[in-house]
């Protein structure tokens, strides 16, 4: 059970620890013959806590992974905190973890705001901020901010798809935004009004903006619905993601409805919200829907699912947050592991900016990791995906950010 403070993971064999006794490595802060300590923050509570299983499936990847025997005989020791999505508290968690506990980097930590926050000091104490649990464009910036990286497709160029694929197949679009008022919402309506071109002031007839502190989304959904709009562009966390598509169910607004992948989650907003409400809602997927019978066959869902049972028995395995967090913490053993004996903080940007065509498990057909040192964006391409019963059914080619 993960405490609401503090998640701390790892016992590795001891047969193995003691084989890592005599060893001499190149050792940054949080590391030593037999450990390797990780730093997290993660929205366990308030009003962004539906991905908290994000950070739960994280931990229990590498609670598989100390079974196994760690990363080279080193246990992975997983401080994840819960800083309820407040950027003030994930800045006061952060200097706790780097400076009073001495991590060798925060992985993962979750949010465009809470992200934001510590931006500047993780790359001022140099501290790996990485593969961050946000797709803001502004991660991938390794002249700038050589010590931060993300991992998930941008927004930016997520929001640029969905525009594409407005203008190719609604006539006449006459589109109303919903998004969060943060950066986060920022970064998806910039790459939407690039993929609308010239015209994105006319196309886009209001957007209507939230706090992720309001109770609800009920007064925007009816503005929206006011505005005339045959599109309806949903820029929301899953909270607010689920109280939307089921207010325009109740006031029978039937707009073409694109809901970013981020609140794309079956278990935390599609079943909340009501499965009948949500039908012909499109989305970008870079990952597969592990529920959906037509994967069930394939060796890395069938791996996850194996995973699910042994190391989260009780969890719902629609929250795709599970998936999200085995795909990121996948990534993360294999840059500890490629680092060897060197996991010193240098090398672990070094090697997380020198993934060439990574195959990470449950990614969407066709979908690999690659960065350089000028590449700091892991993954890069969607799949449309159309909600059909109760999964989420691919269509079309792989889209590829900038192409």
């Amino acid at each position: 059970m993960i405490a609401k403070r503090q998640l701390m993971l790892g016992v590795a064999a001891t047969g193995l620890l003691s084989r890592r006794a005599f060893a001499a490595g190149n050792y940054g802060p949080g590391v030593s013959d037999t450990e390797i300590k990780i730093g997290n923050t993660m929205p366990y509570s308030g009003n962004a806590s539906a991905y908290g299983a994000n950070g739960r499936g994280e931990a229990a990847y590498f609670r598989m992974i100390n079974d196994q025997g760690g990363i080279n005989g080193r246990r992975i020791n997983f401080i994840s905190l819960d800083d309820g999505y407040s950027p003030p508290k994930t800045m006061e968690l952060t200097r706790q973890l780097v400076e009073r506990d001495g991590v060798l980097l925060m992985f993962a930590p979750l949010g465009t705001a809470p992200n934001t926050a510590i931006h500047k000091y993780m790359n001022q104490k140099k501290v790996p901020q990485l593969f961050v649990g946000t797709g803001a464009s502004k991660w991938g910036d390794p002249a700038g901010h050589p010590w931060t990286m993300g991992f998930i497709p941008d927004y930016h160029g997520e929001g640029f798809v969905y525009a594409r694929h407005i203008l190719a197949n609604v006539r006449d679009p006459k589109i109303a935004v919903l998004r969060q008022n943060d950066d986060l919402g920022v970064d998806y309506l910039d790459g939407f009004r690039e993929g609308l071109g010239e015209d994105a002031d006319k196309r886009i007839v209001l957007v209507s903006t939230y706090e992720v502190t309001d109770p609800t989304v009920d007064s925007q959904m009816l503005q929206l619905k006011n505005s005339g709009a045959n599109v309806f562009f949903n820029v929301t966390t899953p909270k607010f993601a689920a109280q939307s598509i089921k207010k325009a169910a109740e006031i029978n607004w039937k707009p073409a409805h694109y809901l970013v992948n981020v609140a794309a989650s079956l278990g935390a907003v599609i079943r909340p919200a009501g499965v009948e409400n949500a039908q012909g809602i499109l989305t970008a997927l870079y990952t597969k829907d592990v529920t959906d019978p037509r994967w069930e066959a394939f060796p890395d869902v069938i791996e996850w699912k194996a995973w699910m049972a042994k190391y989260n028995p009780n969890a719902n395995v629609a929250e795709n947050g599970y998936a999200i967090g085995y795909v990121h913490a996948f990534a993360m053993v294999e840059v500890l592991r490629r680092c060897g004996d060197e996991l010193t903080r240098e090398n672990v940007m070094r090697q997380a900016a020198n993934l060439h065509d990574l195959a990470v498990p449950l990614l969407v057909p066709g979908s690999v990791a690659n960065t350089s040192p000028a590449d700091f964006y892991p993954l890069k391409s969607w799949r449309m995906a159309r909600l059909e019963g109760d999964h989420w059914n691919l269509f079309g080619d792989l889209l590829v950010r900038g192409k």
